[in-house]
């Protein structure tokens, strides 16, 4: 099967691995010209996925047409505030017939808008049957190198989803199949704001208690959200949701959870930033779900207070003492 990768960040080039292994003809892209060289030059190593060489086999390219044309499933793993221009390039004949599948974990802040729909924005024509997702608890550094890793691929062809699980897995790689993209979406998209708080909880020094609250809670607003939006509410019992929810407030890898610590320090958000090579995808999407639970009138104490504390300068033991002096309820 011949596989396109839109995207030679660290998740981009993981997958890339994954598939050549199976057997697959793949091709990564990457927007830096610099980037594919430096992985050409030294013979398959690259910045973002440390000690992990990229096979030979795998077509290393900065060409769009290159990446996008003949190919059986494009993987769209761009920083969700970049999909959109970097699809505008892209001729609508080169992926008529292909099934595009996204892993980039965002909401679009200027649209609020998932992945899927900003695809459909671009393609007008595109059939919906086309579109999937893939997505779970899932770190590029354990799936690299071939940690047992086991997440979903939900389209709206179950056709299609089942092609994408049964080709691609492997025995360390297992996809599970599902039919609710937009709930897969939002799950690990939100998922990340969550994250960033579990890291501000690890830099206050908060305990096991705060942290298990907060994921509980925090899965409560997540899924309130998603289901306002259309989501199949048992979505975010699994993989995509509470799966991947998990992951990426408990590792080390998780890049919102250590920038989320290290405002916990008391460090600057943007002096954080200057030092990091990959994104961190929570930054932005708790400014899009911020607008969707005012947009919708749905109720996201933390997520609201993620957004406070990045883009109002909000004291984060003061959000703490707010969160914890809300009005008592009951918990459901």
């Amino acid at each position: 099967m011949k596989i396109g990768i839109l995207g030679a960040g660290s998740w981009g080039t993981a997958l890339s691995i994954v598939f050549q292994q199976n057997g697959h003809e793949v091709t990564l892209w990457s927007h830096k010209k610099s980037h594919i060289t430096k992985i050409q030059k030294s013979k398959g190593k690259n910045d973002y996925l440390p000690g992990v060489k990229i096979n030979s086999a795998i077509k290393l390219t900065s060409n769009l047409n290159e990446v996008t044309k003949n190919k059986d499933i494009i993987f769209t793993v761009v920083p969700s505030q970049f999909l959109r221009s970097v699809l505008e390039k892209v001729p609508f004949s080169n992926i008529s017939r292909t099934i595009i599948c996204n892993t980039s974990k965002g909401i679009e802040i200027s649209t609020l808008k998932t992945m899927t729909q900003v695809i459909s924005d671009v393609f007008p024509l595109i059939n919906k049957k086309q579109l999937a997702v893939l997505s779970g608890p899932s770190h590029a550094e354990e799936v690299s190198r071939n940690v047992p890793t086991t997440i979903v691929t939900a389209s709206y062809s179950r056709r299609n989803a089942k092609l994408i699980a049964e080709t691609l897995s492997t025995p360390y790689f297992r996809i599970y199949i599902g039919d609710d993209v937009r709930g897969v979406e939002l799950g690990g998209s939100l998922k990340n704001i969550i994250a960033l708080a579990a890291g501000i909880i690890d830099g206050i020094g908060y305990g096991d208690n705060t942290k298990a609250a907060l994921m509980t809670r925090g899965m409560a607003e997540i899924s309130r959200l998603g289901i306002k939006l259309g989501a199949l509410p048992r979505t975010f019992s699994g993989l995509s949701g509470m799966g991947d929810l998990i992951v990426t407030c408990m590792s080390k890898h998780s890049r919102n959870r250590f920038v989320g610590e290290e405002i916990g320090k008391g460090k600057k958000l943007k002096d954080i930033l200057k030092n990091m090579v990959m994104v961190a995808e929570g930054i932005a999407t708790s400014k899009s779900a911020f607008n969707l639970a005012k947009k919708y009138k749905v109720d996201m104490p933390i997520s609201n207070a993620i957004y406070k504390i990045l883009y109002e300068g909000k004291d984060c033991r003061e959000a703490t003492y707010e969160l914890m002096t809300r009005a008592l309820k009951n918990e459901n």
